[in-house]
């Protein structure tokens, strides 16, 4: 599914509506380049999952870990990391049978260990400022 986005609005109006559709188990991978988006549309998701924590980007500490939503969310972040090895070095693996959403940043970086069936969620800066396209599909 293709969803184009034409402001800071759209994107926490497609974030909301996307969180719906998550439950339990759920692992969201986000890619796209520095600047695209994907703290924000993170941000959405867990508003739309009901997070009344303040939401922030968890680069330095891997997994920033909500749990006021109707289901737990652990947002991962894992641009600083060598590979899925390290990942795994961490036990942030255990998280995706944890009974919450994954949300992944950067998550082509440990590609090669993300459970099929996840979803994936690749962002593009459209035209304009504001514009975003984002490309939803499920890892095979």
């Amino acid at each position: 599914m293709r969803v184009k986005t034409e402001s800071v609005e759209d994107t926490k109006n497609l974030g909301a509506a996307f969180a719906k559709r998550l439950e339990p188990g759920s692992i969201v991978c986000l890619l796209g380049d520095l600047g695209t988006g994907k703290t924000t549309f993170s941000k959405a998701v867990a508003a739309g999952l009901g997070v009344t924590e303040e939401i922030t980007s968890p680069t330095f500490n891997i997994v920033n870990i909500y749990m006021s939503g109707r289901v737990p969310l652990y947002h991962f972040d894992v641009y600083r990391l060598s590979g899925p090895e390290e990942f795994m070095a961490a036990g942030c693996d255990e998280y995706f049978d944890a009974g919450g959403v994954c949300l992944i940043e950067w998550a082509d970086i440990i590609e090669d260990i993300i459970p099929d069936g996840s979803i994936l969620v690749e962002i593009e800066k459209g035209v304009s400022e504001t514009e975003r396209i984002y490309d939803i599909s499920y890892i095979q």
